[in-house]
């Protein structure tokens, strides 16, 4: 099945690789396909908006989501991944214990930011943790085509995960650590003098001449990512 992608709102960056920038708070949901299995990279603010997902990837494939990688654990990219019944959730090496920990924050932060308050408690009463957790670099097979998931961080939280797509061109989907929509978020949960070693080592795993996909905005290159890396150096008063 090829039906087109962008007729549902995703954009393709490379062969069997896109995105889609999702209403309200333009939080970027990521898609890989391999011959055997299909990766998510984030799930939406609900479980409305996951279902929603679910949905056009099986209308555009023909086939379920296998994998979903979760870049940091804020209620934009994650409250919606209990709409993929079965799947795999990956996630940085903590996040699973914070991400229970922490469920009625969770919740509370989904609300204050506009969230419905019944589907922000629907979403949290059924929340999915990370089963399997990052704490350096983790290969995935997804059939004819490997994908790596690293862990890059602290940087804009203590737990962030960012997924790297080998290829012509190769794909870095950044999270949150990386944003073009406006000016990169710190929220307490932030740890702003890591965070410009995290965008070093963000590029040092992309290259020059990879495409980098922000958490919120539009498609950046290396250049983009070095200048905010300035940026939050001075930000944060570190080198």
């Amino acid at each position: 099945m090829d039906v087109a992608w962008e007729e549902f709102g995703w954009e393709r960056l490379a062969d069997g690789v896109g995105r889609r920038r999702l209403p309200g708070w333009d939080a970027t949901v990521g898609l890989v396909l391999g011959e055997r299995a299909v990766l998510l990279y984030d799930t939406g603010a609900t479980l409305r908006e996951g279902a929603e997902l679910r949905t056009q990837v099986e209308a555009m494939t023909g086939r379920k989501v296998t994998h979903i990688a979760l870049s940091h654990p804020h209620f934009d990219h994650v409250l919606g991944t209990a709409a993929f019944s079965g799947a795999e959730v990956y996630g940085a090496v903590g996040v699973d214990e914070l991400m229970r920990r922490e469920r009625h924050a969770l919740r509370a932060d989904a609300v204050r930011h506009g969230v419905d308050e019944a589907a922000a408690t629907e979403a949290t009463d059924v929340l999915v943790a990370p089963r399997h957790t990052v704490s350096g670099e983790w290969t995935l097979e997804l059939g004819g085509r490997q994908v790596l998931l690293a862990n890059v961080g602290p940087g804009h939280t203590g737990h962030d995960l960012v997924l790297l797509v080998p290829g012509a061109p190769e794909v870095v989907f950044c999270g949150d650590l990386v944003e073009e929509s406006g000016e990169p978020q710190a929220g307490p949960d932030a740890i702003g003098t890591h965070w410009p070693a995290a965008l070093d080592r963000l590029v040092a795993l992309g290259g020059e001449d990879a495409v980098y996909v922000p958490g919120h905005g539009a498609v950046v290159d290396a250049t983009f990512v070095r200048r905010q890396r300035e940026e939050l150096a001075r930000r944060f008063g570190v080198s």
